[in-house]
């Protein structure tokens, strides 16, 4: 959809052709993308949705309300290990052991075929008050610290699908990646 962001793209495309009631939305912690952006953008497009903690995905999925997952990506790599927004792992061990499909939405811009596997990529570690405060005000106990990845790693074999403006890459690898890019096949003796 034109002016419409990847992830939810697919969403807003899946709404319009009646394939979608109802959205959950990770608050996302701890800066809550989910909450302010997510929530704005689907409440913009008259998108029925709820916004539920990070942790309760995997409970919802437990229920049998959730039939799909969708999430964004920062980086693909080359074997289609992505790096996304902290928790995105978790939602896809947790999609697998409730046989819903991980869905990864991301332009080829995303790619990044300098880098073989997640392992690989470099995580930004963000200042802590991000985790100890909230509005401006301390909510942990004095002395307290707090670790804040901002980014962590899905391998490929938790995937079902990379969705981008080229075309969908089913449970995706190494050579997939090479010839939905444009890199062809790739020798794995070569690495």
């Amino acid at each position: 959809a034109a002016g419409v962001g990847t992830a939810l793209g697919i969403i807003y495309e899946g709404f319009q052709r009646g394939y979608v009631e109802m959205v959950y939305v990770d608050e996302t912690r701890p800066l809550l993308q989910g909450a302010r952006l997510t929530a704005w953008e689907l409440s913009q497009w008259g998108i029925p949705h709820r916004i539920i903690a990070d942790g309760a995905a995997a409970y919802f999925m437990q229920r049998g309300e959730i039939d799909v997952v969708v999430v964004g990506a920062d980086r693909i790599v080359r074997n289609g290990d992505v790096a996304n927004k902290i928790g995105t792992y978790s939602l896809a061990v947790a999609a697998k052991r409730h046989g819903i499909p991980f869905i990864v939405a991301a332009p080829t811009s995303t790619f990044d075929l300098s880098i073989l596997e997640g392992a690989q990529i470099p995580i930004e570690m963000r200042d802590e008050s991000e985790v100890l405060e909230f509005a401006g005000r301390c909510i942990a106990p004095e002395g307290s610290h707090a670790l804040n990845p901002a980014f962590d790693i899905t391998p490929a074999s938790l995937i079902s699908a990379i969705v981008t403006e080229r075309g969908v890459i089913e449970k995706p690898d190494i050579n997939k990646i090479a010839s939905h890019i444009g890199g062809g096949y790739i020798d794995l003796a070569e690495l």
